[in-house]
């Protein structure tokens, strides 16, 4: 079964060479020029994976991405001609999955693609609990109290990175190399955007870690102990 990919651009033309070259990979692509054109695609049949123009008529790229993101964890890559390290960062703490720059070469683009996809594709047939955290590894979900958490992909691959190696220190390097979908160029600032949204939706305090704690000058590592 292919994968189904939505592109929301109002380059046509772009549209065209991406939806020929894709279609080398065995995705199946819907292109659409317009953010309206683009919720009812999603409303009518939901992609797999969304790559999202940042420049688009009416409604920025930003404010489509924050509107998607209000109920659905569908991993996002966005594209931009802006090449400023802030918009990216803007896009991370929106909820995108990744970020490429224009212009790009289409074979990065599929290997972002493929590199996002692989990561919301793991599974482990496991569920850990830590305090009143829940990690489902077969969900991929996860829950506080007994709530589900809003995690995106990249927020849960994080997660779950950080909990697959809890008692060790992980430094931005490491973790940078298993997230390797993040734009390099974000680098340090694009870890410690992720590791605040995650720990914002666990209601998380830096300076008193329930969960993800900082160790200074190094990195990161997860705090909570494990109850069977």
């Amino acid at each position: 079964m292919s994968t189904r990919v939505l592109i929301v651009d109002d380059d046509e033309r772009l549209n065209e060479l991406l939806t020929e070259y894709l279609g080398r990979f065995g995705f199946t692509v819907q292109t659409v020029t317009h953010p309206e054109a683009g919720f009812r695609a999603l409303k009518a049949a939901p992609p797999d994976l969304v790559v999202l123009d940042v420049m688009l008529p009416d409604m920025d790229g930003l404010a489509v991405c924050r509107k998607i993101r209000e109920t659905s964890r569908l991993p996002i890559i966005m594209l931009t001609a802006r090449g400023d390290v802030p918009d990216r960062i803007v896009g991370l703490e929106l909820g995108a999955d990744d970020y490429v720059a224009k212009p790009f070469e289409p074979r990065e683009l599929v290997a972002r693609m493929q590199a996002v996809l692989r990561r919301g594709a793991r599974d482990e047939d496991e569920i850990l609990r830590f305090g009143p955290l829940e990690v489902n590894w077969t969900a991929r979900s996860a829950s506080l109290k007994g709530k589900p958490l809003p995690l995106t992909t990249a927020e849960f691959e994080l997660l779950g990175l950080l909990v697959r190696n809890r008692g060790r220190v992980l430094t931005r390097d490491r973790i940078m190399e298993a997230m390797r979908g993040l734009d390099a160029d974000a680098y340090d600032r694009s870890i410690d955007v992720l590791v605040s949204r995650v720990r914002q939706k666990l209601g998380d305090d830096a300076k008193r870690a329930t969960f993800i704690r900082t160790v200074r000058g190094i990195g990161y590592s997860f705090a909570g102990d494990r109850r069977d």
